[in-house]
Order: C-alpha cells, then sequence, then structure tokens
C-alpha cells in the first residue's frame, strides 16, 4: 500500500474513533484557555479592568442563554438560578476579575505559573468543610513542593528584579481569585442542579457580567480607549475564552476522565509562557523554568491523592479555572 494511501487510511480511522470528539474538545480547552492569559493582556491596552470583565462575561453568558433558549434547555429557577448567579459572582467575577487585575502588574506567563497551584485552595478548602476529606500526608507533601515552587518565583532575586512591588501584589491577588474560584466551585458542587452543566455556566457568566457592570458604574476607571489589538482581544476572549472553550471543556469532562481531562492545567500555563515571550518578550529564564517543574510535581501529587475518585463536577466551575 502506497505511503499517502496508508495514510489517508489511518487519518479516516482517527477520525471515526468514538473518542476523537473528545479528545478534539480536549485539545481545544489546552490551547485556547493557555491563550487567554495573553489576550487579556491585549485587552487590557483598551479596556479598564472592572469594564473588561463585564463586557466579556455579559456577552458570553447572554449569548449562550440565548443559543439554549432556541435548544429548549432546561432553564434553572427560583434557588438553582440564585445558586448559580452566585457562583458565577465567586468563580469567573472575583476569580477571572482578579486576574485580569493582576495582569496589569505581572506578565501573563507567570500569572499563568502561579494560577496553577489553584487546586491546593481546593483540597484546602474541601477539608475545612463539613463532611469533606481530610487532608493525606501525601496531598500535604503535594502542597508543599507547589509552595516551594512558587516560592521560588517570589524568591529574593526575583523580588528585588521588580522594584516596583508589582510581582508581589500580583501574586496576592491571584490567590484572592483562586479562593474565590475555590469556594465557588465547591459550594456549587454541593448544590442540586437540574439545568444542563452549559446552562448553568452560562447564569453564571451573565450573573458575572451584570455585576462587574454594576461595579463600573460605582468605581471610577480609565477610560475606555478602543482600539484594533484590544477590541480584537476581547473578542477573542468572548467566542474563544468563554463560549468555544468553556463548551469544549464541558463537552470533555461528559466522556472522559477527569483525570484526562485535567492535562490542560498542565499544558495551559506552557502555552501561556511561550505566547507571553513571542508577543511581549515576558522574562522566562532557568529560575522559571525550574519553579514550573516543582508547581507541576506539586499539583500532580495533590491530583494524584486529593480525591476520593474520579468524579465529574456538576458545573465546569467545579473543575476549571479562572480563565
Amino acid at each position: 500500500m502506497p505511503e499517502c494511501e496508508r495514510a489517508r487510511v489511518l487519518i479516516w480511522k482517527l477520525l471515526r474513533h468514538p473518542s476523537f470528539k473528545a479528545y478534539a474538545a480536549l485539545v481545544s480547552v489546552c490551547f485556547f484557555w493557555g491563550t487567554t492569559y495573553l489576550a487579556i493582556r491585549m485587552a487590557l491596552e483598551s479596556f479598564p479592568p472592572i469594564a473588561m470583565v463585564a463586557i466579556r462575561f455579559t456577552i458570553s453568558g447572554g449569548l449562550m442563554l440565548v443559543a439554549a433558549r432556541l435548544a429548549g434547555a432546561h432553564l434553572p429557577r427560583g434557588r438553582e438560578l440564585l445558586v448559580s448567579a452566585f457562583t458565577g459572582i465567586l468563580t469567573l467575577g472575583v476569580g477571572n476579575g482578579c486576574l485580569v487585575f493582576a495582569e496589569q502588574w505581572i506578565a501573563s506567563g507567570l500569572a499563568a505559573l502561579f494560577i496553577t497551584v489553584s487546586p491546593f485552595w481546593m483540597v484546602g478548602m474541601e477539608a475545612m468543610m463539613p463532611g469533606g476529606e481530610r487532608l493525606h500526608r501525601l496531598t500535604i507533601l503535594g502542597m508543599l513542593v507547589g509552595l516551594a515552587g512558587t516560592m521560588l518565583l517570589l524568591s529574593s532575586g526575583a523580588v528585588q528584579e521588580d522594584s516596583g512591588g508589582g510581582l508581589l501584589w500580583g501574586f496576592l491577588v491571584l490567590q484572592m481569585g483562586s479562593l474565590g474560584w475555590a469556594a465557588g466551585s465547591i459550594y456549587q458542587r454541593r448544590q442540586p442542579a437540574r439545568a444542563h452543566p452549559i446552562v448553568t455556566g452560562a447564569f453564571q457568566q451573565l450573573a458575572a457580567g451584570l455585576a462587574f457592570g454594576l461595579l463600573a458604574l460605582l468605581v471610577p476607571e480609565r477610560p475606555i480607549v478602543p482600539g484594533v489589538r484590544g477590541v480584537a482581544a476581547l473578542v477573542y476572549l468572548v467566542i474563544f475564552g468563554s463560549i468555544v472553550g468553556y463548551s469544549s471543556y464541558i463537552y470533555a469532562l461528559s466522556r472522559l476522565r477527569v483525570a484526562v481531562v485535567s492535562i490542560y492545567s498542565y499544558v495551559n500555563p506552557v502555552v501561556a509562557v511561550i505566547l507571553g515571550w513571542l508577543f511581549y518578550r515576558e522574562p522566562f529564564g532557568a529560575r522559571e523554568a525550574v519553579a514550573m517543574a516543582i508547581i507541576f510535581l506539586g499539583v500532580g501529587i495533590v491530583k494524584r491523592y486529593g480525591s476520593k475518585g474520579d468524579v465529574r463536577p456538576r458545573s465546569a466551575a467545579a473543575g476549571a479555572s479562572q480563565k
């Protein structure tokens, strides 16, 4: 059989594989959510932080709800609607809002690395909840390993290079965002829900967008200065960060094991670091590379030993991070 014919047959078999679409969706999540860090930095060139979060999630949540309505999907009502709105403000409003604020002070790739330790907040808060899983020794070890990598990024040399103090402030704000994301995710996971996770996510996005829209009216910010790159980045965040990325995540999560889907959390920072260097020449040297490897090791240990089983969360917010 000629090589070209053999390749054609191989591609045909791959396309017809039952899990092909699920893995394609996972690849989409790995790439698009990794690019959102760069897109946020670009969008900040034209939009102030609060306004950017408000516009992004109001549009993406509204469009997803219109699509859900046209598809005849069940829409949450009453308490379920209030829970979706509340958790949306926590996970997406606080979580993503803190990321946007932090990227005013630190590089997008560095922000992605700091967010990688978000699972530590999740397992820590879960352990403090009634009936939550207690921390095991290996889980604590993984958290300590990951924190050691984080401290390497915040080492004296790095802080001295950043004379303005933005590195430390960015780190602290991102931890506030991770705390909000973890709290909202855990609360959402413990609530009964009838709506499809994509519909719940749409309400979460819309609630976060409207809440930040109100905040934008109350808090003075620098004016919006529309630019081609900034506006294009915001459109990209709406389409590929919120709608395509979120829907792909839900699809992959519904057909693949959580342990497989969670690989995106390792790929996203790598994509963010590469793009940050390509577009903004964000510094990335030996110290950052070693810190990344240590953080990944710690997160891997926590994910391996920090959960009772391979259980799919009730909403994407329970498994995703603040993109």
